[in-house]
Parts: C-alpha cells; sequence; structure tokens
C-alpha cells in the first residue's frame, strides 16, 4: 500500500471549512452534463427506432476520499492543485447495449458547443491489463452561477451492459480482498472479461445484421412506393 502523508491540522481546517462551496461546483458539472444526456436520451427515445443510451448514473467524490487521495499522493492541499489533479471528482456513467454505441455516444458529448474534450482514455481499444474495458472522456463545461461563470471537468465513463457488469464484479472483488486480489482469482476475472468482450462481439454483429435487414427492407418499400 502506498505511505500516506499526514495532513497539518491548520490544513485540515481549512478543506473542512471550503469544501461544501468547492463540491458544490462539481454537482454543477454533474447536473449539466446530465441534463445535456439525457436530453439526448429522450431524444432517441421519442424519435428514433432505438435509444444507444441504455442507462445514465453519476457520482460525486466525498471529501474524505479526496482527503485520503491527496494524504496517499503527497499532493498540494489547495483547492486549485486538488482541481488540477483530480479529474474524476464528478462523475458520470453511460451505459450502452452495443460498442458502437458507446463511440456514437462520445461523439455526440464531444460535439457539444460548450463541451471541451480534454482527455480521452479508450480502453476498449487497448484494455488494462486486468481486462477492464470501457471508453473514459475528461470533459470540462461552463456552470452559469449568478455572479461567474466557472468551468469545471467531470469524468464520463462510456461502456457496454457487459463492460459494466464485469467492472462492477471487479471492484467489488478488488475492495473485498483489500486491492490484493489472489493470483488465480484475478485469472478468472480476466477470462471473464474474455467471455464479456465475446458477447460484445457477437451482439454487435447481430445488431450490425438487424440494421442490414431494415435497410434493405426500407429500400424495397421505397421501390414499391
Amino acid at each position: 500500500m502506498p505511505a500516506r502523508h499526514e495532513l497539518p491540522l491548520e490544513t485540515l481546517k481549512m478543506f473542512r471549512t471550503g469544501i461544501a462551496r468547492f463540491m458544490l461546483s462539481y454537482q454543477f458539472g454533474i447536473d449539466e452534463m446530465m441534463t445535456k444526456i439525457n436530453i439526448l436520451k429522450s431524444e432517441f427515445e421519442h424519435l428514433h427506432d432505438y435509444s444507444p443510451i441504455e442507462h445514465v448514473s453519476s457520482r460525486l467524490k466525498t471529501p474524505e476520499s479526496i482527503l485520503a487521495k491527496i494524504s496517499r499522493d503527497g499532493m498540494e492541499p489547495s483547492f486549485a492543485a486538488i482541481s488540477g489533479d483530480i479529474h474524476d471528482i464528478a462523475g458520470i456513467r453511460i451505459t450502452c447495449s452495443f460498442i458502437s454505441d458507446v463511440y456514437r455516444v462520445a461523439e455526440m458529448i464531444s460535439s457539444q458547443r460548450d463541451v471541451t474534450v480534454l482527455r480521452v482514455k479508450d480502453y476498449i481499444a487497448s484494455p488494462k491489463a486486468n481486462g477492464y474495458k470501457s471508453l473514459h472522456l475528461i470533459v470540462s463545461v461552463p456552470v452559469f452561477l449568478s455572479a461567474s461563470v466557472e468551468t469545471v471537468s467531470v469524468e464520463i465513463q462510456i461502456r457496454t451492459i457487459a463492460m459494466d457488469f464485469w467492472a462492477s464484479l471487479e471492484h467489488k472483488i478488488y475492495y473485498k480482498f483489500d486491492e490484493e486480489i489472489p493470483a488465480a482469482l484475478l485469472q478468472e476475472l480476466q477470462d471473464a472479461a474474455r467471455v464479456a468482450n465475446n458477447l460484445d462481439v457477437k451482439m454487435e454483429r447481430i445488431h450490425e445484421e438487424v440494421l442490414a435487414v431494415r435497410h434493405k427492407s426500407t429500400e424495397t418499400d421505397e421501390v414499391s412506393d
């Protein structure tokens, strides 16, 4: 386990005094992005055959977890440093049915004029060693307050239902064993990741076949008319 750096008492007092205001900006950032994503979801549900967005959830890091990271990483204990170094204080997770939908949703979010993409980590194209797959975007979005405009960073994780199921299981096991997963269990997790990937590939192929049949049927109807 990484060594922890004890924070001075005055730093802790400063942190507790200003943390509520600091975290509020990130909650507003989540609210802004959730509104955008839910509008896209509703548009597809009402105007198209199906929505590429199956489910959306959000979470805000707790002050305790932020303090723990500062202590663990030896970071400068200031809100400016926290904003610059910790990019997943505000987090949103989107699950999709198909791999192609993951990239489609990412493109729709990235193309919004007031959303700036700061970083992309494509763990679908390049999975982590343990088998983890997901597309991560770090974006910044403006938050309009009564007397100012603040730019807030939000991490968006987009993945398929199969990827999400595997990641949820891995997360529970990771903390069950206090971050030290036995080698045999780690191998089983990697095997399960391959099974999940095979399922995604198969479902994507079926999805493409359905779209092809539907497209052909539409062309036939147009010719008949």
